[in-house]
């Protein structure tokens, strides 16, 4: 397993449960199949600005990005949207379409697995038609 995939299953494992410790880490992350040493979860733990709360092991506040919201992305550049069961094919002006699906993935919704770009037009998936609903509803009327 490379870096980057491991630093993705640390951060999906503490935002969906509290972890305490290094070695709780570890073995979440050996039953998904990745292995880790203590030195390397130490690396890991310190290069994605984790903290030891009370709570379990928790990301930092990161500053806000500089750049238009997600609402402003929307507004400007999406264009239509095509359902196709759990998925949804989001049309944009062509070279567009990569703002928005990064847009998107920063936002880390709980109903959006994540998005595919081509120049004008993202595939936005959702795990399931109820959320492929919600999501489009979201994308119609972002907050």
């Amino acid at each position: 397993m490379n870096k980057a995939f491991r630093q993705g299953q640390i951060l999906k494992l503490i935002s969906y449960q509290q972890i305490h410790t290094q070695d709780e880490i570890a073995q979440k992350l050996a039953k998904l199949g990745v292995s880790a040493t203590q030195v390397t979860l130490s690396r890991d733990i310190r290069e994605l600005g984790l903290a030891k709360t009370p709570q379990g092991y928790q990301r930092l506040a990161s500053p806000t990005p500089a750049g238009p919201t997600l609402a402003t992305i929307l507004s400007e550049y999406l264009l239509d949207i095509r359902e196709a069961q759990h998925l949804l094919v989001l049309k944009t002006p062509p070279g567009h379409a990569s703002t928005l699906a990064a847009a998107l993935d920063r936002a880390a919704w709980p109903e959006l697995a994540g998005t595919i770009a081509g120049d004008d037009t993202v595939l936005a998936i959702a795990p399931d038609l109820a959320n492929a609903r919600k999501l489009k509803r979201r994308l119609l009327h972002p907050a």
